[in-house]
């Protein structure tokens, strides 16, 4: 097997060994390229069917084209959509765009809260209704018990220190120090009661592994990532405020596999244009312990 190929059957046999070990499970869709090779990898994994709900965190500050692009989506490929937002923060503008709060607190109110609302079906969820296309206020929400994310170890710092399988508290607070080994491919499932489990299938790809698999797959991803003529292309998307473009000429997939490997960006985080890692010291490991994915 080629290096893809090795890297996509790993990723599925976790996706696989998560369905059977956890019964409320779902998978968080950020709209990025990572997540959506995740969506790709658990269609191929269960034969063009997603057995759980894909769970979108709005903060009400993405880029119009994700937004779009989500919808889309969601109703081309049959997707168990529901989308969490934290509506209170939102009414009382305790917002960095509002100007009334830092950008950290900012992804602290409208990502960690709104995560840990809309997982745990304390925050109100929407669903959508496939028929109408329309999100309809999801009645006696039930927690999750496990979430399936998009992290990879080389994305960021804090990521590099998660597991395959992650354990959090009832409160999805991350303690580092109680991370279990995994060692030789055997994966701890079994877990106390309350504790709430994030899976990492992509946890061992790069940035690179992500487009070249796009390539290979011919995956759509949203627009965003391409050179729109302006010579400009996001690398990582967030919400508009607090995210930047990086200079780029690339228009295709092909484009940014070449621009990869050429080493432009090797010494140039992939999260360099997200502004809310730079006022956290430049990592993102306080906001993760609170329940940032």
């Amino acid at each position: 097997m080629d290096h893809l190929t090795k890297l996509e059957n790993k990723s599925i046999h976790i996706i696989r060994e998560a369905y059977s070990q956890f019964k409320d499970l779902g998978m968080l869709w950020s709209i990025g390229k990572d997540s959506t090779v995740l969506v790709w990898l658990t269609r191929k994994a269960f034969y063009g069917h997603i057995p759980f709900p894909l769970i979108h965190v709005d903060t009400n500050y993405k880029i119009k084209e994700m937004i779009e692009y989500r919808d889309r989506f969601a109703r081309e490929w049959n997707i168990d959509m529901i989308v969490g937002q934290n509506e209170d923060a939102l009414a009382k503008k305790l917002t960095f765009p509002d100007g009334n709060v830092s950008r950290i607190e900012c992804c602290r109110n409208l990502k960690s809260q709104a995560l840990k609302d809309t997982l745990s079906g304390t925050g109100k969820r929407y669903r959508l209704n496939q028929d109408t296309g329309e999100y309809e206020l999801e009645e006696n929400p039930k927690p999750f018990t496990g979430v399936i994310v998009g992290v990879r170890a080389d994305e960021e710092g804090s990521r590099s220190k998660e597991r395959y399988f992650s354990p959090r508290d009832k409160q999805n607070d991350w303690n580092i120090g109680e991370q279990p080994p995994e060692f030789w491919n055997y994966y701890k499932t079994d877990f106390a009661p309350g504790t709430h489990v994030r899976i990492h299938p992509l946890l061992d790809w790069t940035e690179l592994d992500i487009w070249e698999y796009i390539q290979r797959e011919n995956i759509p991803v949203v627009s965003l990532y391409f050179n729109q003529g302006n010579n400009k292309r996001y690398r990582s998307l967030g919400c508009w405020p607090c995210t930047s473009p990086v200079d780029s000429e690339s228009r295709t997939v092909d484009d940014i596999v070449k621009e990869l490997k050429t080493g432009k960006f090797a010494n140039i985080a992939e999260r360099s244009g997200r502004e809310q890692d730079k006022e956290d010291g430049g990592g993102l490991e306080e906001l993760r312990k609170d329940g940032y994915m």
